[in-house]
């Protein structure tokens, strides 16, 4: 598939990307080879193949699902820069 310059002009847009005029040609370029890597991906095989998570297996350290320390409200609040009735308070960010 090839990218013409009104088309990576475009893209350039969207993605809110400031392309000088004589820089379009070279963009249009490398989305046009990134296009065409793609499709030589999808021309791979991979049925029965298991996604890979790592690039080595691996099992995640697991901790016990138990109760912990609860209730310290207040130590957590000791670190706010300003608590108000238990709660932390942040300034109004919307009308």
């Amino acid at each position: 598939m090839s990218i013409d310059i009104e088309t990576a002009r475009k893209v350039a847009h969207l993605a809110r990307i400031r392309v000088d005029e004589s820089d379009l040609p070279a963009l249009a370029g490398e989305l046009s080879n990134i296009l065409t890597f793609m499709e030589q991906l999808n021309e791979v095989d991979v049925d029965g193949v298991e996604p890979m998570t790592s690039v080595t297996p691996m099992r995640l350290k697991r901790r016990a699902d138990v109760v912990t320390e609860g209730e310290m409200a207040d130590k957590v609040l000791a670190n706010a820069p300003d608590a108000r009735e238990g709660f932390f308070a942040v300034p109004k960010v919307v009308e």
